[in-house]
């Protein structure tokens, strides 16, 4: 029988499956701009983004399905999105920066709240 994941949970797990196809979205803007001089990096900077989004995109789909392992890789996601948004509050990047703080406060306010505790440690 199917499991019925909180809303909570469901939002949380919808935006960490954004979060995942923004990844592959820049992996693939990264490809599309290869060029000889930074052919290396490139490749490995695109290959870090595909390859964390596809990761990403994993843990949220178990979380849809309330796999309690995926939580504690999403919380780490999201700690990262928020040291980042703090690193870009600065000048014309405050939009994206207080975007990106949003997102990741609510990913782990749904992780957090009592319904998808109760969920994911049964």
């Amino acid at each position: 029988m199917p499991v019925t994941s909180p809303p909570p949970l469901v939002v949380a797990a919808s935006l960490t499956a954004v979060e995942a196809v923004m990844m592959v979205g820049l992996g693939l803007l990264e490809v599309a701009s290869l060029n000889s001089v930074r052919l290396t990096m490139g490749v490995t900077t695109a290959a870090f983004f595909v390859g964390a989004g596809v990761a990403l995109a994993w843990c949220a789909w178990s979380l849809w399905r309330a796999s309690r392992w995926a939580r504690g890789p999403v919380v780490m996601a999201q700690l990262i999105v928020l040291g980042l948004a703090w690193n870009l509050w600065d000048g014309a990047t405050k939009v994206l920066s207080l975007g990106l703080a949003v997102v990741a406060l609510v990913v782990i306010a749904g992780l957090v709240h009592p319904a998808s505790t109760e969920l994911l440690e049964d």
